[in-house]
């Protein structure tokens, strides 16, 4: 199992969401608390793609807060933080993950899904340093036979990763899968980890076929994929809810990685997302370097956040 814990690392993660917090640090500090603030709250807040409806129920949750348990004006700024935190954390619980072990001796079964661009094959090489760093025996599945560079860059991290790769030259997808999951189960794999080529939920001959590659999978071991995980750009904002419930309602995603959310201002879509479609988020990227994606946990994303 990948361990799902707060790591050491949290000063990445800040440094990662400065942007995003930016919008939001310049109105802890104001000394008035008027409905003027509340309404400059709410529109940062929506800058940063949390929403216009998650928006004005935080802010709305926010007023009442501190109309019901004031904050001691000498210490404005903490407080309103520490409040602030509270609630991005209550809005975030249910995504902390729960992942179901599988049976002993058996790999679990990870099918990896996203648009193209959205950092796929990069986010596969990440978890596979952060499992084999845990001590499992790992194995990827190179499973996106459309892009030329694609089974290069992810033998890359294979190397990089000390990890077998399956893969084949101009294979079929469902095929490289099925010969992955058998390795798999052949070679004492704790996991395997299944790439897909990128694209778009609107090119429907492609989402059938990520249909196709799941059911195959299943036919290689029962109950697989456990776990299908769809790669989110941070940096799409709102468009991130549309991929989420386009590959959700076509797989039936379990799980979400969440990258470059160093790169934007947009990291609030976090709580957009929780709000539209709580599937949970296991990690998140805050960077290039292979510790920068990060285990998600709500306490340190709201820390982070403000």
């Amino acid at each position: 199992m990948i361990g799902l814990h707060l790591i050491p690392g949290a000063s990445r993660l800040k440094a990662g969401l400065t942007k995003t917090r930016n919008h939001l640090g310049r109105l802890l500090g104001r000394p008035v608390l008027d409905e003027d603030w509340f309404e400059e709250m709410e529109s940062a807040l929506i800058v940063a793609d949390v929403g216009g409806r998650v928006s004005h129920e935080l802010v709305t949750t926010l007023r009442a807060s501190l109309k019901k348990e004031p904050i001691d004006p000498t210490r404005i700024e903490e407080g309103l933080r520490e409040r602030l935190v509270q609630i991005v954390e209550a809005r975030l619980a249910p995504l902390v993950p729960r992942l179901n072990e599988t049976a002993p001796h058996v790999p679990r079964v990870m099918m990896v899904v996203g648009v193209n661009g959205a950092g796929k094959t990069t986010s596969i090489g990440k978890i596979a340093h952060w499992a084999t760093s845990s001590g499992q025996k790992v194995l990827l599945a190179a499973g996106d036979t459309f892009r030329a560079a694609a089974r290069e860059q992810l033998l890359t991290w294979g190397k990089r990763n000390g990890v077998e790769v399956i893969s084949q030259v101009d294979g079929d997808p469902a095929a490289v899968g099925f010969d992955a999951v058998k390795a798999g189960i052949a070679r004492g794999a704790e996991l395997v980890v299944v790439d897909t080529a990128g694209r778009l939920p609107t090119q429907l001959h492609l989402m059938e076929e990520l249909k196709k590659v799941k059911r195959v999978l299943a036919k290689a071991l029962e109950g697989a994929p456990h776990d299908v995980w769809l790669v989110v750009d941070g940096g799409t904002g709102q468009n991130a809810i549309a991929q989420v419930k386009a590959f959700d309602d076509a797989l039936g995603l379990t799980g979400l990685v969440v990258t470059k959310l160093d790169g934007t201002a947009k990291g609030g879509v976090l709580l957009a997302l929780a709000a539209e479609r709580p599937i949970p988020v296991h990690f998140i990227g805050v960077g290039e370097a292979m510790e920068d994606l990060q285990p998600f946990t709500p306490a340190s994303f709201a820390h982070a956040l403000i």
